[in-house]
């Protein structure tokens, strides 16, 4: 009963135990589980939808930085923070600067180059003033 009651209505191990305690009051979840598997339909069949299926994100070498920066509020007054971030090692660098302007992204940069242990490939920004 409880196999065919599973094939028959596809519901998940816990729906299942709700729905059939009625019927079968000494039924626990270990015990239906087991039975389930023992006749093959503890997983439930994958489903065909609609949706894409999902890609292996694209694989970087190590060196890509990403570099931003952003307005921060803090007890001193208004900041700003530059954050340098590889997409692979996701190595972190941040700096934070009471201006942010070309001379201060400047020297985000040479102290970036200072911390890292390793050569930078490729510089990605958000094309902002500071890093023209």
């Amino acid at each position: 009963m409880v196999v065919a009651f599973r094939r028959h209505t596809l519901l998940p191990l816990d729906d299942c135990l709700y729905a059939l305690q009625a019927s079968i009051p000494h039924l626990t979840r270990s015990a239906l589980h087991r039975c389930l598997q023992q006749h093959g339909v503890s997983r439930l069949p994958d489903i065909e939808t609609d949706k894409p299926k999902l890609q292996r994100s694209k694989r970087y070498s190590i060196g890509l930085f990403h570099i931003d920066n952003a307005k921060v509020q803090t007890a001193e007054g208004k900041r700003y923070l530059f954050v340098g971030i590889d997409r692979t090692s996701k190595f972190a660098v941040t700096q934070l600067v009471d201006k942010a302007d070309r001379r201060t992204a400047w020297k985000f940069l040479g102290n970036l180059l200072k911390a890292l242990p390793y050569r930078i490939q490729t510089i990605l920004t958000d094309n902002s003033i500071q890093f023209a």
